[in-house]
């Protein structure tokens, strides 16, 4: 064909020309001709041309592939058996051939079974027809045993485009055809070379979850070929892969459970445990070692459920998975991570009792549980704290290596927290502080040996949450002891997270008191070390605040002066402006423990270094002003929004916003440009709002009035966001109503003439996501003034033009804001306004079906299918009948090749069913199939969308 010598050309092109811009060229021109009708033939012919090169086979099989998967409807149904043959014969032709190749062409094959019937492929299907293949042409078995493993694969391989009903009839077909292909694979074992082969294959079709009873798969063939080859010199990864999903396959729900297969466990388990001393041998390869440990791995997280009972045999288990665990090489000793989690949950969880009915019987049980495997988590946290420890040449290691150690250390964390919930925290903490103890003895100043003790208190930190905040046997010794250790800057960031971790018990412990000012000096050195310490520091003193603010009301003058100097960037802390926003919360929340009148003044001491700088900021020209960063200004708005959000005294917060009111007016309206500043003081009123509620008094008429000013010149969508906290707030009190009427209209009015099409909701995502957020909240807090306004019906309308912006948040904001008034009108309270909500929607009711079933069938991303298919069934259960009419309208413009009439009925059906009452959470796999079957491929989705596409 005319098409073969360029698609060769662009090949060569793209693998050898050295100029890019030519390879990008070629890349594009083959791209396109993969999307052609005309790419069937010419990867066809390439592919049989024994001149091709490889890089053309490996080409063109991957385009063969990709159209069987994607592309086979645009076939006519005369050329399955032509394409069939040719796949067949290109698969012998390849049995010795490059390996990729025959890869490509055998998932072409199995898609091809996944598009077509077995009563349509001939033969009795797929897997007849492979037997027969093989029966009759034994020369190319190891190019059929390929295809007989991915064949299985292709089940949940949804890049094939196959509607959803036709590939649950796929997996029947295999399902029943399972005898046949293990008998195949049976048959080939005599061939000892295809041993690993046929191993693979076995495990792809357990794989499936078939329901072979255990007794018969126990003393199958398959299983003891597999079974034999772990005990060989060289631990074989495809027995290993077999015996991992025959784990697997024993507990799934398909295969009838534990008690079905417990004939094939009986075999399984004790020749996994012979492989014990292998983890042990030193002479032992570490793939295979990391083989056999996965494999107790699989075992331990599939029979959890066995092994938590306490039985003999499931303690054995639990000792391999220790000496799992014991590995040095940390990717091996993980894999049991998950294991030591589920049992934890396993025997803490009440539910696992239940079935033993009385409350006493449940507790002893528990406690005869716990009790057996309490020594086994205590060996565990010796086992893994030692790798939280800092390597020697921590310095030295790169970004990633350095994220890696740290994400060995939050998995380590992990584990000990589990061993904490099964042998309490205080016992935990009583191992950990063995291993301080020891260390805190080699580490007397900075230049001794640091790393021990920062890995113990590490570890402590850990557990802070399941230690108990009386515990007086321990918890004094480790704050005696971090509270004397050297000041290395790791180790003293270490301690500075230790303390905030306990600060819950430092507040009740009965020397707590007593050892706070020790504990705030060692904090003030944390904030001037280094930045990491500081940072640990702030956030402690955050904590320490948080709980011991009644202890620390006292304290005031002195948290002033580390406030202070932290604020101002005075003497040597080395605190970042965004941690001294821990000091200001921790400043806040003791404050609001003061009485209102020692409140207000201490509310306008933490307010004053605040306001100094921003009012030095704003005494400069405009044209300084305007050429200055935002974080000049942010830096001290954030700081206020944290006063306003923590310090809790109505009151005192209200007088300071008002004092503060000119300031912020001055920022409105000199930075209204400024999206930063903006979204920063739109926070910081929000916090006020919130904070203040009704005893803002006229400052929050003045702000509102500011804000809609501001915004029909500049259009912030922080105006929007900020306006939706005030609804919540006043959107239910009558003597507000007046001006949240005045301000939806005009925020609204001016929000609908900005959205106006499809194109500025994708240029300005921001201001539709919150636009639509507000209106959600006007629909909850103020349907009284919303919903009979003239901006009701103007943002139903802008509504439907944005629903398939492809911006996540907008979109969902969309549809949230549609969703919320269909719920409301089924509300009692929505009931009255059923006549306005009615004009408005009845009429719009078939367009705004048809671009909400648009949206499900591709017009935006499958991710977001949650609020789409809500939103339709919600519309279905407030307007009946009438609105499965607007749908059958739709979804009839679709021509029949893309959907069928059995699929139109069952989506129909589901809509007719939320209609008539029942509940939209059961309904949504009929909605998701309509989806799957309108996006299975490119041009199918093209086809639906141009159908439902407004003329």
């Amino acid at each position: 064909m005319e098409l073969q010598n360029p698609v060769k050309d662009a090949l060569n092109a793209l693998y050898h020309h050295p100029d890019d811009t030519v390879r990008m060229e070629a890349d594009r021109f083959l791209q396109k001709f993969q999307k052609t009708l005309d790419a069937w033939q010419v990867a066809d012919n390439l592919l049989h041309d024994s001149t091709s090169n490889l890089e053309t086979l490996i080409f063109c099989s991957q385009t063969l592939r990709s159209k069987v998967q994607r592309d086979f409807e645009e076939l006519p149904s005369e050329a399955f058996r032509p394409l069939r043959d040719s796949l067949n014969n290109l698969l012998r032709e390849f049995h010795k051939g490059a390996p990729k190749v025959r890869t490509q062409i055998s998932i072409a094959v199995a898609a091809l079974a996944v598009h077509v019937p077995a009563e349509d492929w001939g033969d009795g299907g797929i897997v007849n027809w492979l037997r027969d293949e093989m029966n009759l042409h034994p020369e190319y078995i190891p190019g059929f045993l390929e295809l007989l493993t991915v064949l299985p694969e292709e089940v949940f391989n949804y890049k094939i485009a196959a509607r959803p009903e036709r590939r649950r009839q796929f997996e029947k077909e295999l399902t029943s055809q399972m005898v046949v292909a293990l008998n195949i694979l049976t048959a080939c074992l005599n061939i000892n070379e295809l041993k690993e082969q046929v191993l693979e294959a076995f495990a792809s079709w357990l794989r499936l979850k078939h329901g072979i009873p255990g007794s018969i798969l126990a003393s199958h063939p398959l299983v003891l070929t597999a079974l034999s080859s772990l005990n060989s010199e060289f631990v074989s990864e495809a027995a290993v892969n077999v015996i991992s999903e025959l784990i697997h396959y024993t507990t799934s729900r398909e295969s009838g459970g534990v008690q079905v297969q417990m004939p094939l466990i009986q075999v399984i388990v004790p020749q996994v445990m012979n492989l014990k001393a292998q983890l042990r041998d030193s002479s032992k390869d570490e793939e295979d070692v990391k083989a056999i440990a996965r494999l107790f791995a699989d075992m331990g997280d599939s029979y959890v459920d066995l092994i938590a009972t306490g039985s003999d045999e499931s303690k054995l288990i639990v000792q391999a998975l220790l000496e799992v665990a014991a590995h040095p090489e940390y990717y091996i000793a993980s894999m049991t991570f998950n294991f030591w989690h589920s049992l934890q949950v396993t025997l803490t969880r009440r539910d696992s009792y239940i079935s033993l009915g009385n409350e006493s019987s449940i507790e002893a049980e528990q406690n005869r549980r716990l009790h057996i495997f309490r020594p086994a988590y205590e060996s565990l946290v010796s086992l893994v704290s030692f790798r939280i420890q800092y390597p020697r040449d921590y310095q030295d290691l790169s970004y990633e290596d350095l994220k890696e150690f740290k994400q060995t250390r939050y998995a380590v964390a992990d584990v000990l927290i589990d061993a904490a919930s099964v042998l309490g925290g205080d016992a935990a903490l009583r191992i950990l502080y063995m291993k301080l103890d020891e260390a805190t003895a080699c580490c007397q100043n900075e230049e001794s040996e640091w790393r021990p003790a920062e890995a113990a208190l590490f570890g402590i930190r850990a557990i802070s949450s399941y230690v108990s905040v009386v515990e007086a046997e321990v918890m004094p010794k480790v704050m005696g002891r971090l509270l004397k250790l050297p000041q290395h800057p790791q180790l003293l960031q270490t301690v500075c997270l230790t303390i905030g971790a306990y600060s819950k018990w430092l507040d009740v412990a009965s020397g707590g008191l007593s050892i706070l000012p020790s504990v705030i000096d060692v904090l003030m050195n944390g904030l001037a070390k280094s930045e990491d310490s500081a940072a640990a520091a702030a956030l402690a003193f955050r904590q320490i605040c948080d709980d011991c603010r009644l202890k620390l009301c006292g304290c005031l003058e002195g948290l002033f002066h580390i406030y202070h100097r932290a604020v101002n960037g005075e003497g040597t802390l080395k605190v970042c402006a965004e941690d001294s926003l821990h000091l200001v919360e921790a400043l806040s929340k003791v404050i609001s423990e003061l009485p209102p009148d020692q409140a207000k003044r201490a509310l306008e001491a933490l307010c004053f270094p605040v306001v100094s700088p921003l009012q030095e900021v704003l005494s400069q020209a405009p044209e300084m002003l305007n050429n200055r960063p935002a974080r000049d200004f942010t830096i001290h708005i954030d700081r206020f929004g944290y006063i306003f959000r923590y310090v809790t005294h109505a009151e005192a917060v209200a007088d300071a916003v008002q004092r503060l009111w000119p300031i912020f007016k001055a920022i409105f309206e000199l930075r209204a440009w400024d999206m930063r500043t903006m979204e920063s003081i739109c926070r910081a009123c929000k916090y006020a709002v919130r904070t203040s509620g009704r005893c803002m008094g006229t400052t929050i008429g003045e702000m509102l009035e500011k804000i809609q000013e501001l915004f029909k010149q500049h259009h912030q969508p922080c105006f929007l966001y900020l306006s939706s906290e005030v609804i919540k707030i006043f959107g239910s009190d009558p003597s507000c109503a007046d001006y949240l009427r005045k301000m939806i209209e005009s925020l609204f009015q001016h929000t609908t003439r900005i959205l106006t099409s499809i194109q500025e909701f994708t240029s300005r995502p921001d201001i539709a996501d919150d636009c639509f957020l507000l209106a959600s909240r006007c629909i909850r807090y103020c349907p009284h003034l919303f919903i009979p306004s003239a901006a009701f019906p103007a943002l139903v309308d802008c509504s439907l033009i944005g629903i398939t912006v492809q911006h996540r948040e907008a979109s969902n904001s969309i549809l949230t804001f549609l969703s919320d008034i269909f719920d409301h009108a089924n509300s009692t309270e929505g009931a009255i306004y059923s006549p306005i909500r009615d004009t408005v929607i009845i009429p719009r009711g078939p367009s705004m079906t048809r671009v909400l079933i648009a949206a499900l069938t591709g017009a935006i991303p499958s991710s977001r299918l949650e609020n789409v298919t809500y939103a339709l069934l919600s519309l279905s259960r407030t307007y009946g009948a009438q609105s499965v009419e607007w749908a059958r309208g739709s979804v009839s413009l679709i021509p029949l090749t893309a959907v069928t009439e059995v699929e139109r009925a069952r989506f129909l059906q589901a809509l007719a069913d939320a209609a008539a009452g029942v509940s939209v959470n059961s309904l949504s796999v009929p909605l998701e199939e309509l989806s799957d079957v309108c996006r299975r491929n490119r041009t199918v989705m093209e086809i639906v969308q141009g159908a439902l596409r407004p003329t």
